[in-house]
């Protein structure tokens, strides 16, 4: 985080017009520009690295409407070749996700209308015969391990035994047969298996305090290791490559997330690998084929990576001279790790994507996500920070519309959902959007967001609508001292939790916000703890920490001062509201609670719901009807 005098001259500096811009705004893009589906995109390579994968608009086995469905095509010398073939035929919903088992098989997910009871489907490439690997009729499932060394099977983990709980199964990808792996006595909240894809650990929780299980064997009985407090949290990512130890992302004894090597013989004993000074590490991946860690991933501004080989130092720095300025991700490599997809974007575009020949240093590019947007004409997106009123530093990032002075403008307060997750740096369609339509868009990390460490996290305890939506309000009242923002010009939007402090600002701050947009919030603390989907039920307890139980009568008062929905009667700003009909998590309860009790008052409410999404609009032309919507309440009220 940055200190608050490197604050102020960051805003000072963007109040005064730098970084420089162009003295015309860009044009106005079109809406479904920046929310459209890739004409193709999310390319994946099979094992051998001779199929190129991908997602492209399609129709599928019932009616008109194209949705995002699975190819395949063949690859030469880093080029498709010869024809592609679609490989799913959805058409109520996009593919969720999609990925390689080996070469002859294609496993994807899916769920309906957006009710997250996700299915695994796997298809025969040469055949196209599709078998269902998990169960349907409400039941969820996922993918545990792709048993990369076993052709024919995959771990799948699905809760049609106890909807509360996951079993794990070792499962035919050619005929759907099952064996039973692991089931679940109702406390497990996570499996991992070794390399040769046997389930050894397990991390079992009361809701407060999780326990890491091992055992030496797949049919052996699992013995704890260690137990902490939910606060001190230790997730096992995989295991060494003698299967004997295993490392894991853990906090324990520091405040920062480590990647750190256990032994399972003293497991009280952490060896720390790596730990970064400012922030917790966010992931780290393997050599599959060298039997090496490569690399750990953490963000502090910008998305950046440490790097543990040699080979992968000098596979970053060649593409690093060829995309020069880009993030770089690698996003899929043949076993081998001769080819490899890489995509370039930045803040400003999604960028491209290509295939990369390690052996003749040779990008062969497959395509750009988004060609309708040039880059030139998108928006910076600029690391800020800003005091809180209680001195705590809150991180996070102002985007300026491009071609304006930054003074007096429009503004839209975007809190992040979550509310335990956190809003990075990189290419956001709704942020890009708004500042094409003219507006300056904040986005805070308010305190409770994650990778800033555990005492910035268990800050938000407690706090729903209190201190975090302080740190909300604090920032949009740092845009009204910078001038940046026109205080009669504010408005305010977000998702899920963004969606709950949506509805808190305008409550709470009735005066600050002209105009607000909740999208699939949460509005009533009572009603929400109530109606967590059963999955969540391992985590209740853990939920009633972070937030508040609604029969603990120490709470009550909290939750209910807390509670949108609850104190309703204080909303003046004009309110739009946006809601999946089947949403899981924040049910539609939580948006008719509002919606009722502004009407209740005469208070116009403009509501939009979709009966075929949940928890976000995923089906295209939702998503169009939702930003047009959105497009011309904010135009209406902030007039940017």
């Amino acid at each position: 985080m940055r200190s608050l005098a490197m604050s102020t001259c960051v805003a000072a500096s963007l109040a005064a017009g730098v970084p420089a811009r162009a003295d015309t705004p860009p044009p106005q893009f079109p809406l479904r520009d920046f929310f459209r589906n890739p004409d193709k995109g999310y390319f994946r390579l099979s094992e051998d690295g001779r199929w190129l994968g991908f997602m492209q608009p399609a129709t599928g086995d019932a009616g008109d409407i194209k949705r995002m469905n699975v190819f395949v095509q063949p690859l030469e010398a880093g080029k498709p070749v010869g024809v592609a073939r679609q490989l799913t035929h959805e058409s109520a919903r996009d593919v969720a996700i999609y990925r390689w088992k080996g070469n002859g098989t294609v496993l994807y997910e899916k769920d309906f209308g957006g009710d997250e009871n996700v299915r695994v489907v796997a298809v025969d490439v040469a055949s196209g015969k599709q078998t269902p690997l998990t169960p349907d009729g409400g039941v969820r499932g996922g993918i545990v391990d792709e048993l990369v060394d076993d052709p024919a099977h995959v771990l799948v983990q699905h809760n049609q035994r106890n909807r509360a709980a996951f079993d794990v199964y070792r499962v035919n990808v050619r005929t759907g047969a099952s064996t039973l792996v692991a089931e679940n006595p109702g406390n497990i909240v996570g499996w991992t298996a070794d390399h040769d894809g046997r389930v050894r650990l397990a991390v079992a929780s009361d809701g407060v305090n999780n326990t890491v299980l091992h055992r030496a064997t797949e049919t052996g009985p699992f013995k704890p290791l260690f137990s902490t407090d939910f606060r001190t949290q230790v997730g096992p990512a995989f295991f060494d490559f003698d299967n004997q130890r295993f490392y894991a992302l853990s906090n324990r004894g520091r405040d920062k997330t480590a990647l750190v090597l256990i032994d399972p013989a003293k497991p009280e004993a952490e060896q720390v690998v790596y730990v970064h000074p400012k922030v917790d590490l966010a992931g780290v991946a393997y050599s599959q084929k060298r039997k090496v860690l490569t690399q750990a991933d953490f963000q502090v501004e910008k998305p950046e990576r440490h790097l543990f080989d040699a080979s992968m130092k000098t596979l970053y720095e060649r593409l690093e001279r060829q995309l020069p300025g880009q993030q770089i991700i690698l996003q899929s490599a043949s076993r081998d790790e001769k080819q490899f997809v890489v995509a370039s974007m930045s803040d400003r575009t999604p960028g491209a994507r290509y295939v990369y020949d390690a052996a003749s240093d040779r990008l062969s590019k497959l395509g750009d996500i988004n060609p309708q947007l040039p880059a030139q004409q998108m928006a910076a997106m600029q690391p800020i920070s800003y005091a809180a009123r209680d001195g705590l530093v809150i991180p996070g990032y102002l985007t300026l519309p491009p071609g304006r002075p930054a003074k007096n403008l429009a503004c839209i307060i975007h809190p992040h959902g979550g509310p335990w997750a956190r809003d990075g740096w990189g290419f956001n369609p709704d942020v890009q959007f708004l500042a094409n339509r003219g507006y300056c868009v904040l986005q805070m990390n308010f305190r409770g967001s994650t990778g800033y460490g555990r005492q910035y996290w268990e800050a938000s305890f407690g706090q729903w609508g209190l201190k975090m939506q302080d740190d909300v309000t604090d920032g949009a009242k740092w845009l009204i001292q910078q001038g940046i923002a026109d205080p009669k010009r504010i408005g305010i939007y977000g998702g899920s939790y963004g969606g709950y402090a949506t509805l808190a600002g305008v409550a709470f701050t009735p005066d600050l916000y002209a105009a607000a947009v909740d999208y699939v919030g949460v509005s009533n603390l009572f009603t929400f703890m109530k109606t967590i989907p059963p999955y969540w039920e391992p985590m209740r307890q853990q939920m009633y920490a972070m937030v508040g139980n609604p029969d603990d009568p120490k709470d009550k008062e909290r939750l209910t001062a807390t509670s949108p929905a609850l104190q309703a009667h204080r909303i003046k700003a004009p309110l739009f509201i946006a809601q999946g009909a089947k949403d899981p998590r924040v049910n539609k309860a939580e948006s008719d609670q509002v919606v009722e009790a502004l009407k209740s008052r005469g208070v116009s409410v403009q509501y939009l719901v979709k009966d075929n999404e949940g928890h976000g609009f995923q089906n295209e032309e939702n998503r169009f009807e939702f930003y047009s919507a959105m497009e011309a309440f904010f135009a209406q009220h902030l007039k940017p």
